[in-house]
């Protein structure tokens, strides 16, 4: 049994002992008919409480309902019969109040709803004491059995709400710490690296005797150079001081060629049908290179888990950025176990949180037909610095 049953038990037995103390008290049980009717109205009242999390508003109405019936009961009723009117102290409200006024409190979604009927119970225990009692006894015993509940209740929600910001803004702090760590790593490690590369790729280029090196020297050279890019890139949104380098310095580039992915999945047997946006798109850097891998992790993913497969890529403008699809039919014969098992998922999961630092979206989920698509929508407007993503 969770706390909250444990807790619920504890306030409908601690309200019934209550009522049943009250009944003993003010009005003198089963010596009148009406005392057992009152005893029952106080033990209703008792037994709503196990609904008031999750419906508190419907109890506290229902408790103003009941007040209304006890004041009746107790000051209208016996009166009928001579000789049997019953004076109570001060004020007559179901002891259940209290528990349904902090309920209202604490658990009622529409604040607006939850205090009206608050307000009607605070009324009634004022107009129902009996003329002998004084008025500032009576206010003061509603503001305790009523006001200072619902009080204590929005003190207790304010708290947790304050409790639960301080969580969210460390948690906040340490993904910024965690993600100034990662960029600092990858400026002073692989970027290094990569930078290193580069330059011995440039120098076999110059140095190389033969014309199959110098090629392949030159491609190792621009493959390293478009790494150095993406991983300035990344550091630029990781860094908590705002996207550095070309990613947020205002600076749009057409979007990437994709026909050379396209011809690469072709050559491979692929079936690839292009639907590309009309018009020019210009775009910050860094989104475009997304977009880019966004085409080659799906191509890349058509090849390793859907051999045969006939693909769509579609390109699109939106108001607010480009949004690209790449889905695929099933698969018309089985592909390579060992290639497919290769990654294990990790180039969409990469792929993700690299369009999350944009602010992009990215789905990827399999189709009716036995397909699958991957579809990101990117921005065209990059995080300001200082901003998080």
């Amino acid at each position: 049994m969770g706390r909250e049953r444990v807790a619920d038990i504890v306030v409908v037995v601690l309200a019934g002992v209550l009522s049943l103390s009250g009944t003993v008290t003010q009005v003198p049980i089963l010596r009148e008919p009406y005392d057992l009717f009152v005893f029952c109205l106080l033990v209703a009242s008792a037994l709503s409480l196990w609904f008031r999390r999750r419906a508190p508003v419907a109890v506290a109405w229902l408790m103003a309902t009941l007040a209304i019936i006890l004041v009746a009961a107790v000051r209208v009723w016996p009166g009928l019969t001579p000789g049997t009117r019953l004076e109570p102290e001060i004020t007559l409200l179901p002891a259940a109040v209290p528990f349904a006024a902090y309920a209202v409190a604490v658990f009622a979604r529409n604040r607006r709803l939850a205090w009206p009927p608050l307000v009607v119970v605070a009324a009634i225990a004022f107009l129902g004491a009996p003329p002998s009692s004084r008025a500032i006894a009576v206010a003061g015993m509603a503001l305790i059995l009523v006001g200072a509940p619902a009080v204590l209740g929005r003190y207790v929600v304010a708290r947790a709400e304050r409790v639960r910001r301080g969580h969210h803004l460390r948690a906040e702090q340490a993904r910024r710490q965690e993600r100034l760590r990662v960029a600092a790593e990858i400026h002073d490690v692989v970027s290094h690296r990569v930078s290193v590369m580069v330059l011995q790729a440039g120098a076999l280029q110059l140095t190389a005797a033969d014309e199959a090196s110098r090629q392949a020297a030159g491609q190792l050279r621009t493959t390293g150079c478009q790494a150095l890019d993406e991983l300035r890139d990344l550091v630029g949104l990781l860094n908590a001081a705002g996207p550095a380098g070309s990613a947020n310095t205002g600076l749009l580039e057409p979007m990437p060629d994709l026909s050379g992915l396209v011809e690469s999945a072709r050559s491979i047997g692929t079936i690839v049908e292009v639907d590309g946006a009309e018009g020019p798109c210009l775009l910050p850097p860094v989104v475009g290179r997304t977009a880019y891998r966004v085409v080659q992790e799906a191509l890349t993913n058509v090849h390793k888990h859907a051999p045969g497969a006939r693909v769509r890529l579609q390109v699109r403008h939106l108001p607010a950025g480009i949004q690209v699809c790449v889905r695929n039919t099933a698969p018309t014969r089985a592909g390579d176990a060992v290639l497919a098992s290769a990654g294990a998922g990790a180039g969409l999961l990469g792929l993700r949180r690299r369009i999350e630092l944009i602010n992009g979206t990215l789905h990827a989920e399999a189709c009716a037909d036995g397909g699958y698509r991957v579809q990101a929508d990117l921005p065209s407007v990059l995080p300001a610095a200082g901003e998080s993503p």
